[in-house]
């Protein structure tokens, strides 16, 4: 899993003093830094620089670039680390397997959550996390983003033990449990053609303007597919889409609930036409075969719970 790109070191037995480098380079990265990893690992930046090259030295491969320019990721620490989330994820996922076992709720839980999702009135996923935080106290709680590809991938691979994605194809390999929906618009801007008579926008006009789209397969993919809505312009989260919808020059789906500020504003609008709108159904997302862990199941039925109320 570990190889180097250049295949110089073999790794060979990953023992504990791998898997504390590893933790370190997991934490410098998601902290964007050595600096700022300090607080979060309880180390001095020389300790951590001297962590990360053993490692380096480790696996023959150079990890960052880290110095006047700032921190960076090479290639192959890219690669290495999503390999690093995938076996600590596992490892994590074995303890809280042991804990089980022993009836005591301990261990990290990595939980992924498609973008902009907080932001919805029907989410209650904050007060699944206040239950289960009161029920686990013991328990480390990790938040990851992702597209629904990223996120259904890394749970099947371990680097996350539950994840909420869009459920417009279901994957091979996952269980789901529904939890809420979200309402999705087609938007025009301020200075759009059609702003100031999109309600009575007909199909054709729509059609006759440019339209911008997220780049990976989502709702938003599938849906402006069946529509025929070519894509102008790609974006790959919410607010590229945003962004596009308010420069005029396009037409874009965004959720009612992150749009709404902007449309308060007087900044887009939505169409009219109700079949250019439609709704995204939301769901845990956790590895199907065997009993997940007891943690991972506290929290699925947190969720749950919270979206039944």
């Amino acid at each position: 899993m570990l190889r180097p790109a250049n295949h110089r070191h073999s790794l060979g037995q990953i023992g504990d003093t791998d898997l504390r480098l590893l933790r370190v380079y997991r934490a410098v990265v998601e902290s964007g830094g050595i600096s700022a990893a300090e607080p979060e690992l309880g180390i001095g930046r020389s300790t951590i620089s001297r962590h990360l090259k053993d490692l380096e030295l480790r696996l023959g491969v150079t990890l960052c670039n880290r110095g006047r320019a700032g921190f960076s990721l090479t290639a192959e620490g890219a690669q290495i680390y999503q390999s690093t989330l995938t076996l600590l994820g596992a490892l994590d996922s074995f303890r809280a397997e042991v804990a089980d076992s022993q009836q005591q709720p301990t261990g990290r839980l990595n939980l992924a959550i498609f973008e902009k999702s907080l932001g919805n009135p029907h989410a209650a996923i904050e007060r699944a996390i206040d239950q289960f935080s009161h029920q686990a106290p013991r328990v480390e709680l990790h938040i990851y983003g992702g597209t629904v590809a990223d996120i259904e991938s890394g749970v099947i691979d371990g680097k996350y033990q539950l994840g909420i994605v869009p459920t417009h194809r279901l994957a091979s390999g996952l269980d789901y449990a529904a939890l809420f929906d979200e309402q999705m618009w087609l938007y025009c801007g301020a200075n759009h053609p059609l702003f100031g008579h999109h309600s009575e926008a007909t199909a054709a006009q729509i059609h006759g303007h440019r339209y911008a789209g997220l780049g990976y397969h989502s709702p938003n993919f599938e849906h402006s597919h069946r529509l025929g809505l070519k894509r102008s312009a790609t974006a790959y989260d919410q607010e590229g889409i945003a962004t596009l919808i308010l420069s005029g020059r396009y037409l874009g789906f965004l959720p009612e609930h992150f749009a709404q500020p902007l449309q308060r504003a007087g900044k887009i609008a939505p169409l009219g036409q109700s079949q250019f709108s439609y709704r995204c159904q939301f769901a845990a997302a956790v590895r199907s075969g065997k009993q997940p862990p007891r943690l991972v199941t506290a929290m699925l039925q947190q969720l749950i719970n919270s979206h039944q109320r």
